[in-house]
């Protein structure tokens, strides 16, 4: 598998984050976002391939085994997304509690506990725009995290009313990271996908969500 595959992968299950990766210029830097995208469709497609809570949970706990070696810089050969993840980590220094996080996040939700926001949602986008600015700008995108959060579990009331406060944090957020946030503008998750590149363009041009 190629990182044309990881593209294609997130483009069939991730359209909107997908769609915001075009904004990104540098090919590089997109593909190393497409990659983090492809990590989090990974954990998210377990429960779709094994017919009990038991055995999504032990394949969780292998994803979180492998963030060992993520993190030591010690690739998984012949595994592409964590082929790329662990190259990813070192280039960027990213940090590992995100990635813990967002694997536990999985383990709950197969365990129906409520959705982590943060964990599903804050952290990776705080990831990706580490990925595209640099870090310390975490706490810029927190609010559109949870926007994103709350539109993908259907909390739309909820996910309007914080808008000005995600766009008022926005404004410390570095051009080139945008895209990593834009898509959290797309509440309605049903739009063509001509009318949410619409959405995805003005939300870039202007710098809010």
């Amino acid at each position: 598998m190629t990182g044309v595959d990881l593209d294609a992968g997130v483009r069939a299950t991730d359209p909107d984050r997908w769609l915001s990766s075009r904004f990104i210029g540098d090919a590089r830097a997109r593909a190393d976002v497409i990659a983090l995208y492809a990590f989090e469709a990974e954990l998210m497609a377990i429960p779709t391939r094994v017919t009990q809570p038991l055995l999504a949970e032990m394949r969780y706990v292998w994803w979180r085994e492998q963030m060992d070696g993520v993190f030591a810089g010690v690739a998984r050969k012949g595994h592409p997304v964590l082929e790329a993840l662990t190259d990813i980590v070192a280039r960027h220094a990213l940090p590992r509690e995100p990635f813990d996080d967002l694997i536990e996040a999985h383990v709950g939700r197969v365990q129906e506990q409520p959705h982590d926001l943060d964990a599903f949602y804050v952290g990776p986008m705080q990831a990706a725009v580490q990925v595209l600015a640099g870090p310390g700008h975490a706490a810029a995108v927190v609010e559109a995290g949870r926007v994103r959060g709350l539109g993908q579990t259907g909390r739309l009331d909820e996910a309007r009313a914080l808008r000005p406060a995600a766009n008022r944090s926005l404004k410390a957020l570095p051009v080139a990271a945008f895209p990593a946030v834009a898509h959290a503008g797309l509440l309605n998750t049903r739009a063509v996908e001509a009318v949410k590149r619409l959405r995805l363009t003005a939300a870039v041009l202007t710098g809010r969500i």
